[in-house]
């Protein structure tokens, strides 16, 4: 891999690689990277393989092997200390009101000796502090050089140490966000750079959509609003007022949301008619009232004339949702908890990657553990718009699957859409954590079906003193560690744990997988592209949503075996994966485990992997 690396910099060409867990592919990259005297971004998908590469890998690579170079991690800009609006809000009535009274001394205490101003470094105040959402950096909140605090801000710092590094470390949201808004090239969040290589390289369509679309949500104006209400403070203009009422109505006035949490529900053109058009006139008179009253001051304030950018920024986006579908992209709304947001999204990332990523950028490489599907990388391809020649590789894991890991497909189990599939679901659950005695993660397709799964479970498992955890009842990095820490726990969970999510050892030894991940049908996104697909003479299910649906169960798959010495087994409770034809295609992209089609079958291998012999 590092050959290919090698060879794709020298060359300036696009490689894809596929690199099972195991075979040291951050190392693989790391290494021709140091050497190539080039300009390189490497970006991650997770801000925790961020810290690894750049507190691990490379310390060991420049102890081992000698090879060093300047290195600089960036976050995206919400994790640094803004110095302009900690001064805002220090100034503030806000401040004073619990608990900003307790938390703001503890910040003030920290910012004058933090290097970075990242808010990582800070474990006195935790990730979800009251006061984080006042005073971090964003993209529309920086002003630039005619900030007062511009030269002593640490963005400003860290992007000059980015400007001199040979190597700059980012996750996918920073670099997109960097692309999105100005490219590569043209005075970005990042440096110029030549080379990029892209982690986790499977998220990347994902990512990109996010970017490349538009979205106002409740908390996005809310924050405008709150920092509107600080800056014009005494000032005796209603302007922040003006736009929370307006903020209401609008978001009142749209048509309910049906859809679980977090999920998407389309947003038709005709939607914008009758009272929803008034409000969205009177939330965009709002935001022109406040955007005017900026501009016309903004030779006083720096504050002033960034709100009227932001006040500027939210009108084009509204514009652009209440456009809607334009059969290029599609316009939707979601909620999660207390919040709505509307948008649209584009149906298709593959053009807008070919012009502002291959076409400007000297060298690509992307790499994953699940690029292939059935040991292809069309479907990649297609997504990502690479329709011309490449260099590919594929890398098998030097782990011994079959010995390793055992593959339970339970026989005899009702479909997913049966009455009785969550009853029999948490019978084989119980069953199976029985056999590992813990250490389990239960990986579902839907919070409902989580939240069921772990009410049905629970007592059962308690009575047997194994802890049970459940995503949502406290913060994802308390979860895995209290999970890791107990050694016997069952974790219930749904997507944001099928990936990123790195538990060796003995504490994790049996993955649950409930259904097969296909996208939900009714998300607008996913219909509008398959709608596309239909037009195009394609086949939709086989070529779109199966071969989605694969690499995600291989991410899911992959939670299990992280090193030479894991054991365990996998199970996938979705009997579609035997019966259906397109379940071949599922299973020709997992690693090579023994397969069990029984409890006995399953509990004879676990014994077997543990060293006891056969059960």
């Amino acid at each position: 891999m590092a050959a290919a690396v090698e060879d794709a910099i020298a060359h300036r060409g696009l490689l894809l690689v596929e690199a099972g867990t195991g075979t040291g592919k951050t190392w693989a990259y790391l290494v021709p990277a140091l050497l190539s005297g080039r300009r390189v971004v490497v970006s991650t998908g997770t801000k925790n393989l961020q810290d690894q590469i750049v507190q691990r890998d490379l310390p060991a690579l420049a102890a081992h092997a000698g090879l060093r170079g300047q290195v600089v991690a960036m976050k995206g800009l919400s994790n640094y200390l803004c110095l302009r609006r900690f001064e805002v809000f220090r100034k503030s009535a806000t401040a004073t009101e619990a608990p900003f009274r307790t938390q703001l001394p503890v910040l003030e205490a920290w910012k004058e000796t933090s290097p970075r101003g990242d808010r990582a470094e800070l474990e006195a105040l935790a990730e979800d502090a009251a006061i984080w959402p006042w005073v971090v950096s964003g993209a529309d909140t920086r002003i630039g050089p005619r900030c007062t605090h511009h030269e002593a801000c640490f963005v400003t710092k860290l992007r000059r140490e980015a400007a001199a590094a040979d190597v700059v470390v980012v996750n996918h949201h920073l670099f997109f966000a960097d692309l999105a808004l100005r490219g590569p090239h043209h005075g970005g969040i990042l440096p110029d750079y030549d080379v990029v290589i892209f982690d986790e390289a499977h998220q990347l369509e994902d990512v990109a959509t996010g970017f490349f679309g538009a979205s106002v949500s409740t908390g996005k104006l809310e924050r405008l609003a709150r920092d509107s209400e600080q800056v014009l403070a005494g000032e005796g203009v209603p302007l922040a007022g003006h736009l929370r009422t307006a903020t209401h109505n609008f978001f009142a006035a749209l048509p309910p949301v049906r859809a679980a949490s977090g999920n998407r529900e389309p947003l038709p053109p005709e939607a914008f008619t009758g009272a929803l058009e008034r409000r969205f006139f009177a939330l965009d008179d709002a935001l022109e009232a406040l955007g005017a009253h900026g501009r016309l001051r903004r030779a006083e304030s720096e504050s002033l004339g960034q709100l009227a950018r932001r006040a500027g920024q939210a009108r084009d986006e509204l514009a652009r949702v209440a456009e809607g579908a334009d059969g290029r992209s599609v316009a939707w709304q979601s909620s999660r908890g207390r919040g709505v947001a509307v948008g649209v999204s584009p149906v298709d990332v593959s053009e807008t990657l070919r012009e502002a990523l291959y076409h400007r950028t000297d060298t690509v490489v992307m790499t994953s553990a699940t690029l292939t599907t059935g040991g292809d990388f069309g479907f990649l391809r297609r997504r990502l718009g690479i329709d011309f020649e490449v260099d590919e590789l594929t890398l098998a894991s030097p782990f011994d699957y079959a010995t390793q890991a055992g593959l339970y497909l339970p026989e005899g189990l009702p479909e997913p859409r049966d009455p009785g599939f969550r009853v029999a679901a948490a019978e084989e659950i119980d069953a199976l954590v029985g056999i590992t005695g813990g250490g389990a993660f239960v990986l579902c397709t839907a919070t409902k079906q989580m939240h069921a799964l772990a009410d049905r479970l629970r007592p059962r498992l308690v009575d047997r003193g194994l802890p049970v955890l459940v995503q949502g009842e406290r913060p994802k990095t308390r979860l895995l560690e209290r999970f890791q820490e107990a050694g016997d726990a069952v974790l219930f969970a749904t997507a944001s744990f099928w990936e990123g999510v790195d538990v060796p050892g003995d504490a994790l030894r049996l993955v649950v997988i409930d259904k097969l991940p296909f996208d939900v049908p009714s998300d607008p996104l996913v219909r509008a592209r398959c709608e596309a697909m239909e037009r195009a003479g394609g086949k939709p299910f086989m070529e779109l949503l199966v071969p989605a649906a694969a690499l995600a169960l291989k991410q899911g798959f992959g939670r299990l075996i992280r090193s030479q010495r894991d054991r365990g087994l996998v199970a996938i409770l979705d009997p579609r994966i035997r019966t259906r034809r397109y379940g071949k295609v599922f299973l020709d992209s997992l690693p090579d485990a023994s397969r069990c089609y029984s409890r006995d079958e399953a509990r004879a291998f676990w014994a077997l992997a543990r060293g006891a012999g056969p059960a």
